[in-house]
């Protein structure tokens, strides 16, 4: 009986299909050993978090990468008399795995056709935040928005699957233009001086915004040469319309996109101030109820 057993493990340790069991397992555990080194190198030595971040995920990827053409290369002469078999399954299983198939091919086309990258902002699915991470199958985005305004994030880490970017539109808006046009309203009484209104709302605008001009200029340039676009004006513009209310004046202007909210508050800001200082020569209007007739009131008392 002894001696059986010690045959058949004999026959089973110098079977060629275990051997290239084990190799396998000796090469996978070689592999994952050397990821973690390289990972971790990365990790100590590069102090952009951007680039690390890069960094770690090209490691992974050639990690998987180098598994998968091990086991090619070890079982290469016996994969030939499959070829059939591994043919119908997998037209079964690309049938039953479509959804993740696409997002596979979602995430070849982010990497490689510049959708978005880690650290831009995008909308994405239906959902709005910045991207924090690009996985085969999914995109994580820190959400903004929802409950909460102001493009401020509310706490919820969505994850996407790659598959959306063939589905829905991509929005970017931080791509090749990080800035936005944004604008404010501001009502001004009649009987205001509105000219002075107007200088006013453009001194504030040089003095909050207008360092962004420069860089947005600068920016816009290679825009204009890589696609069929007008050369867009990127300085704070004012306009004014006349309503039944007041005077409305419109500011337009530039604005990194983190900084929307802040922004707005800082101008707003100053030019409350400056109203203030104006000596009632300007002042925000408000809207009024006027009541020009009063319709006759006829009141009839009974005894009873």
């Amino acid at each position: 009986m002894y001696a059986e057993l010690l045959q058949t493990l004999e026959q089973w340790l110098f079977d060629p299909l275990t051997g290239k069991l084990v190799l396998v397992l000796v090469g996978f555990t070689l592999i994952i050993v050397v990821t973690w080194l390289l990972r971790g190198t990365a990790a100590r030595y590069v102090r952009d978090n951007t680039t690390r971040y890069k960094a770690r995920k090209v490691v992974t990827f050639f990690g998987y990468l180098a598994a998968v053409i091990f086991v090619v290369l070890v079982f290469s002469d016996k994969l030939g008399g499959f070829t059939v078999a591994f043919g119908v399954a997998g037209a079964g299983v690309a049938f039953a795995l479509q959804e993740v198939i696409s997002s596979a091919a979602g995430w070849m086309a982010v990497s490689f056709g510049g959708f978005y990258k880690v650290g831009d902002r995008v909308q994405l699915g239906g959902i709005k935040g910045d991207v924090i991470d690009i996985g085969i199958l999914r995109t994580t985005i820190m959400q903004i928005g929802e409950w909460v305004n102001g493009d401020q994030y509310n706490g919820r880490i969505v994850r996407v699957a790659n598959s959306f970017v063939f589905k829905e539109p991509v929005f970017n808006y931080s791509a090749e233009f990080p800035f936005l046009w944004d604008e404010i309203m501001v009502p001004i009484k009649y009987g205001s001086d509105y000219r002075l209104a107007r200088a006013l709302i453009e001194r504030v605008a040089e003095e909050i915004v207008g360092d962004y001009v420069q860089p947005a200029e600068q920016a816009w340039v290679p825009i204009t040469k890589r696609f069929l676009i007008e050369a867009a004006s990127v300085r704070p513009t004012t306009t004014i319309i006349a309503n039944q209310n007041w005077i409305e004046f419109t500011l337009r202007y530039v604005v990194d996109y983190k900084v929307r909210r802040s922004t707005k508050d800082r101008l707003f800001t100053r030019l409350l101030e400056e109203i203030d200082k104006s000596a009632d020569q300007v002042g925000i209007a408000a809207a009024t109820l006027n009541i020009e007739k009063v319709a006759p009131l006829e009141v009839r008392l009974s005894r009873s």
